[in-house]
């Protein structure tokens, strides 16, 4: 890297050959004001005298040449020529000073109105508030070297400062800075520049003395020794062991001292040899760069790069040497940032801010080395630097993290060397591969030069080249390059500083693609069977130039619109042609736009013809999550500038002509007939023509938005030689299947192109029928589809105004779309999907409800329909909405029940409760339902749908029906020994005990099925008691009259539910004396006194339960402790 190492103050070697000790006695010492002069005032007189031919000279001669060369070419100058060029080698524009003391440019510094709080802490402005407040004094130019003090106030924080400052320059650059207020920063302190602009601003109040060693040429011995003496006396503390090392090396013959001629002095200017720029730390820039990096994008510090960028462009465009300085050591930082191993070791990508970073990084290398007056060391010293960064295995590529699958674009113009070759075998391309390669490009192309230099360059004035592809059909010049590459030529004109140079090729850019555009669209038309019967589409659209690394358009688009200023050598001249946004153009004389602009043309409507041209452009879908989110990014940015402009007759006209042409260019536009599958699609940029176009032409602005409506990533390839299909879907690179990180967006953008057409579609039933059909056939995303349903139903419900029919068919139309997409799909808005058709049904009739229902197969779930469908349209508040009489409500209540019944009869698990409540009114319906729920009680349902009907009948004054679905439900129903807390338990002793409430046969019938079903003895126990406590038959159900006894428990039907529980009670209990602990020994002993009342009930219980007990004791004697508690307790 050819980094610059900051330089001491001057110190070259200063002798006068030929002057004796006593020559200039006499000639004068004293010093004088800077502007003072023997032939003037210099500016200060300027207003009054013409300046003289003197202070012309001088000034030429001090801006170009180091003073070194000026003694070396004259044997004896003058003094009165030596002020001069000494007084003029000082910088006489504020705009470089304001450059190097704060962030923003220097045209903004320069304003001294409507300052913030921030701006008065920039250097600039703080070292403006010194020098007007009156803080600098001791000003004294000594030769080529500037001091002064500045005294800093006292603030409440601070005490009061006094800095003592020194400033040394060259040929109008202040080449080194020195203050004693310790700053550390990348741009000079206030300080420095209440001292600079004090010179700059009151230069005849500085005193001016030439060089020291030309005072002390002046000087006999005696005033030599005098000044030593008198110097080292003032000073000694500080310069006695200095002066007295000095003076033993002169006394000695053979010192270093004595082998060279003369002295070195600070204040005599550079040497021939010395780089002339203006002062940089770079030591400063380096560590700035590195802490900012180093805080991750926290803390504003992406902010702060991204100021420092903008620094580099803003010293390219003074044409300061220093902008590659900057950018070397700010990339240097940059790839010395351990998070890129990391992140390549971790196999993360890194974030979205700093990506953007390292593409301006090589953005502004790209500039660099396009410099148009770069040297050819320089180019070679950049590439050097390149090609090592390239060559690091951290480099970030130029697509984000993914192999690009591009060769070498940028050397299609053959001009100078084919290009290097490695970069076409090279696996991927960095974010400095374009640099590396734009080395080899030049501008030495005569056509080029042309172009760029004159205004009125057209083949009717050289016409010794009649060549069609330097010029169009009207004599103006074309650039036939890598549009990328030409942009990037513009882009490096422009930020070297040349604008005019950078319009004109715009200019030349932008009249290539129409003609391109144009000769493209006649291909088409002339081949355009041939080319839709093959399926055949050109493959030069790969590398678009909308999210391209370049940015051609936007380089295009800001080079045509944007107010420049800024000429040749960083003056203030305006640029040649303003413009604003209504489309007028304000020309100034000597406008490089003039020629090359038709009647009634503008560079706004040049810049609009070019961003819809780019736009529009069909190119392929790039690799890489984030190369696919700058193509939307830098989209949406073409688009907001876009929208800036106010649309006039001549733009409207614009709109419509590239309208037109996308719509027919074929493969060549995103929205032409034949559409690459992998196609970046045009949805964003279809809605901005369509708004614009459409108060203007309606029917142009529907077609291009339909034409973009297409998402063919997400469709079948048809075959090449498919023509049954309208539109054509080819895949440029067979079997491959694409990652598109960005579709969700892109299918967002598809959905609001969708519902800005249906908004602007209202009250035109062509249109929106046919917005319709292109929503139905090209959004596959069921989500987006309610969404649009939902804004149509929204639109054609407005409170303010009738509901529009036809759109809320629509909106119908897309809800049943998106029930039938989601019907056998998993969407977790699948119910509040089918509740908002309902809606949409009610809102659009009877008719609609009615359809629904009757379709409802192909739409709804069984339960679904029944629950969420029928319910709503049978409630009182639809027949409310709808303003029904009987005999629809009739009719409508008759659909209701028959979906119902269809949904009973497919899903009787889900629907047959449903279906009963709503035939609830109608007999047949009803009875219908009940037969459904009985023929499917065997094999389609469970004890718990059964159970839950059953209790529905009883509520409903069905108890028969209820008991009979009771012990169909019995029949499915297996409760084990240990399941005491089963849901079903509360079923169970419902049942008995509506049995129990029939009478004594419903009893006898229902026991025995309870005794096959329920294996747990607490519950058989329960319904043993209460079948014991009250008399069977209490309801006296169809007159029957209750006997009034109690079922006795020796006889049937009760014996044998007593003999199963007691049975229950034995088994249970070997069952949990099997694994039972010492922990559980008092439970059991409960559990057991539970049993002993179950056996009492028996007329032998008590035998029954002690020989129960001794069996116990003497099985499991040998849980001792367990039986001594069973002892206690029963004996």
């Amino acid at each position: 890297m050819a980094e610059r190492v900051p330089q001491p103050p001057a110190k070259r070697l200063c002798w006068r050959p030929g002057y004796g000790s006593t020559c200039r006695q006499g000639q004068r010492a004293a010093g004088a004001p800077c502007g003072s002069s023997a032939s003037g005032q210099g500016e200060s007189s300027k207003a009054q005298n013409p300046e003289t031919l003197l202070d012309i000279a001088a000034r030429k001669v001090a801006e170009k040449w180091p003073f070194q060369r000026v003694e070396e070419r004259f044997e004896r100058i003058p003094e009165p020529v030596q002020r001069r060029i000494v007084y003029w080698s000082f910088p006489r524009s504020e705009r470089e000073i304001c450059m190097y003391s704060s962030f923003n440019t220097g045209g903004e510094e320069l304003g001294s109105s409507g300052e913030s709080g921030e701006e008065t802490r920039l250097p600039f402005r703080r070292g403006i508030a010194l020098l007007e407040s009156g803080c600098v004094d001791n000003v004294l130019q000594v030769g080529f070297h500037l001091s002064g003090t500045v005294r800093e106030p006292a603030t409440s924080a601070e005490p009061e400062l006094l800095c003592n400052v020194s400033v040394s320059f060259d040929r109008c650059k202040i080449t080194a800075v020195t203050c004693g207020c310790g700053n550390k920063d990348i741009f000079y302190c206030a300080h420095v520049v209440a001292l600079a602009l004090y010179r700059v601003r009151k230069p005849e109040q500085v005193k001016l003395r030439l060089p020291i060693s030309e005072t002390l040429f002046q000087m006999n011995r005696d005033q030599l020794q005098k000044f030593v003496q008198y110097l080292i006396t003032v000073h000694h503390t500080e310069v006695l062991p200095t002066a007295q090392k000095l003076a033993d090396e002169i006394l000695s013959q053979n010192s270093e001292i004595n082998q060279v001629h003369g002295a070195p002095d600070p204040t005599a200017g550079a040497s021939v040899d010395d780089e002339n720029c203006w002062h940089l730390d770079e030591e400063q820039v380096q560590e700035q760069v590195k802490l900012f990096l180093s805080q991750g994008g926290y803390h504003g510090s992406g902010k702060q790069l991204n100021l420092l960028f903008s620094k580099v462009r803003e010293m390219l465009k003074m044409r300061d040497s220093n902008g590659a300085r900057m950018l070397t050591l700010i990339t240097e930082q940059f790839m010395g940032d351990p998070r890129l191993a990391m992140w390549r070791q971790q196999g993360t990508t890194m974030t979205d801010k700093y990506r953007q970073l390292w593409d301006e990084l090589g953005a502004l290398w790209m500039c660099i080395v396009l410099n148009p007056h770069s040297k050819g060391e320089q180019r070679s010293s950049w590439l050097r630097q390149l090609r090592r960064w390239n060559d690091v295995d951290v480099c970030p590529l130029e697509d984000g993290n993914h192999v690009s699958e591009l060769s070498n674009l940028t050397n299609a113009l053959p001009q100078g060397p084919a290009g290097n070759p490695d970069s076409l075998s090279r696996p991927h391309r960095t974010v400095f591969t374009r640099a590396i390669e734009a080395c080899d490009l030049h501008w030495q192309d005569p056509h080029l030069q042309h172009i760029i230099t004159e205004d009125r360059y057209t083949h009717y004035r050289y016409s010794y080249n009649h060549d069609s592809s330097l010029f169009d059909g009207r004599g103006w010049p074309l650039w036939h390059e890598h549009v990328p590459t030409a942009c990037a030529r513009v882009d490096a004109l422009r930020s070297h500083g040349y604008p005019k140079e950078a319009l004109r090729l715009a200019i030349a850019i932008v009249n290539t693609l129409r003609r391109q555009q144009q000769k493209q669209l006649e291909f088409f038309r002339t081949h355009k069977k041939e080319l839709l019967h093959k399926g055949v589409t050109s493959v030069t659209n790969l590398e678009g130039w909308v999210g391209h690394p370049l940015d051609p358009i936007g380089t295009l688009f800001s080079t045509l619109t944007e107010t420049r200023r800024g000429g040749s050598g960083g003056s203030e001249e305006a640029a040649a042609t303003l413009l604003d946004f209504s489309g007028r153009r304000t020309e100034r004389p000597g406008s490089p736009a003039r020629g090359y602009l038709e009647e009634g043309e503008t560079l706004a409507s040049l810049a609009v013809e070019t961003a819809l041209i780019g736009l529009g452009q069909q190119r392929a879908m790039p690799d890489g999550l984030y190369a696919q989110e700058k193509v939307c990014r830098n989209e949406e940015q073409l688009l907001a500038r876009l929208q800036e402009v106010s649309l006039d007759e001549t733009l409207v006209k614009i709109f419509r002509k590239q309208a037109a042409a996308l719509l027919e260019a074929g493969p060549y536009s995103g929205l032409g007939e034949l559409l690459y599958r992998e196609s970046v699609p045009m949805h964003t940029f279809a809605k901005y023509l369509f708004t614009s176009l459409l108060p203007h032409d309606a029917e142009l602005a529907y077609k291009v938005a339909l034409r973009a409506m297409r998402l063919p990533v997400l469709e079948s390839t048809a075959p090449s030689g498919d023509l049954s299909r309208p539109h054509h879907i080819v895949s440029v690179v067979p079997n491959r299947l694409p990652r598109w990180f960005t579709l969700s967006h892109i299918e967002t953008q598809q959905c609001e192109l969708a519902s800005t057409m249906l908004t602007a579609a209202k009250g035109n039933a062509r249109w929106l029928e046919t917005v319709l059909e292109s929503i139905q056939k090209n959004i596959h995303s069921a989500s987006h589809i309610f969404k649009l349903a939902q804004d149509a139903f929204k639109i054609a419900t407005l409170m303010d105004s009738l509901p529009d029919l036809t759109l809320l068919k629509v909106s119908l139309e897309l809800g049943l779309q998106v029930m039938r997409m989601t019907l056998s799909t998993l969407n977790w808005r699948r119910r509040e999907m089918v509740r908002w058709l309902v809606t949409c049904a009610t809102e659009a009739g009877v008719f609609a409800l009615d359809s629904i229902m009757q379709s409802w197969f192909t739409l709804f779930t069984p339960t679904e329909a029944t629950s969420v469908v029928a319910s709503t349209v049978m409630s009182n508040s639809t027949i409310v909405r709808l303003h029904l009489d009987c005999h629809q409500q009739e009719n409508l209540a008759n659909s209701a029940r028959t979906l119902a019944l269809q949904c009973a009869v497919k899903d009787p698990q889900n629907c047959a409760l449903s279906a009963l409540t709503l035939c609830e009114k109608d007999h047949i319906a009803f009875e219908t339902a009940y037969q459904i729920v009985l023929d499917a009680a065997a094999t389609g349902m469970n004890y718990t749908q059964l159970f839950t009907i059953a209790r529905y009948m009883e509520h409903r004054g069905y108890p028969m029906r209820a008991y009979k679905l009771a012990t169909l439900a019995m029949a499915h129903l297996n409760l084990s020994y240990n399941q005491d807390t089963h849901p079903a338990i509360n079923d169970v002793l419902w049942a008995c005990a509506l049995s129990h409430s029939l009478g004594k046969n419903e009893v006898a019938s229902i026991i025995p099925l309870v005794v096959k079903s329920v294996k747990c003895a607490t519950v058989l126990s329960d319904i043993l008691r209460r079948c014991t406590l009250t008399t069977p038959g209490m309801v006296a159900l169809h007159s029957r009259r209750n006997s009034g006894k109690l079922m006795p428990l020796d006889k049937a039907p009760l014996r044998q539910l007593l003999d199963a529980t007691i049975g229950a009670y034995i088994n249970t209990t070997h069952s949990r004396l099997t694994h039972i602990s010492p922990r559980h020994y008092s439970e059991f002993i409960e559990f057991l006194s539970k049993a002993r009342e179950t056996f009492l009930m028996a007329h032998d219980g008590h035998i029954q339960f002690t020989q129960f007990i001794d069996n116990l004791k003497q099985i499991y004697k040998g849980k001792k402790k367990l039986m001594m508690l069973v002892r206690e307790r029963f004996g």
